[in-house]
């Protein structure tokens, strides 16, 4: 992480002072965009760098589905489990994936290229079943758009 203090340094300089706190969840963005995912030796040096309690940086880390705390695939399959996509059918969607696909949410493939998650919501209600792949909507799923999805990921 030490090599991103400049940037972050940058970020500082757009809050007053006392504010540090605020610069929890830019850091830790920027340093799973570094890294892939969050490692524990991240979080303690965000913490001495922000001068913020652990329980904080812990609290941001478990609320926002966007951080992961471990490594993923090459390509992240997210599902919604809000109210719109289970009433238009995801739960078929998800145990489709799992018979088809062998791939069950909270999964890495055996390949370690795909892994699946349920999300709370991707706020596409009107489109829904809705999931995306890595940074990219997928609107009204089926079975055959979710196989098409999968059977193009290189």
């Amino acid at each position: 992480m030490k090599h991103l203090i400049p940037e972050f340094e940058k970020m500082k300089e757009r809050y007053p002072a006392g504010f540090e706190s605020s610069l929890v969840l830019p850091c830790l963005r920027r340093i799973q965009e570094d890294r892939g995912y969050v490692a524990d030796e991240d979080i303690a040096a965000l913490v001495e760098y922000l001068g913020v309690p652990r329980a904080q940086v812990e609290e941001v880390l478990s609320y926002y589905t966007m951080l992961r705390r471990k490594p993923i695939g090459r390509w992240h399959l997210q599902a919604c489990r809000n109210i719109a996509c289970s009433m238009r059918g995801v739960e078929s969607l998800v145990s489709h994936l799992e018979k088809k696909h062998g791939i069950r949410p909270g999964e890495t493939t055996a390949d370690g290229r795909v892994t699946f998650s349920l999300v709370e919501c991707l706020g596409s209600c009107g489109t829904a079943p809705v999931v995306m792949l890595n940074e990219a909507y997928h609107e009204n799923m089926s079975f055959e758009s979710i196989d098409r999805l999968l059977e193009g990921l290189k």
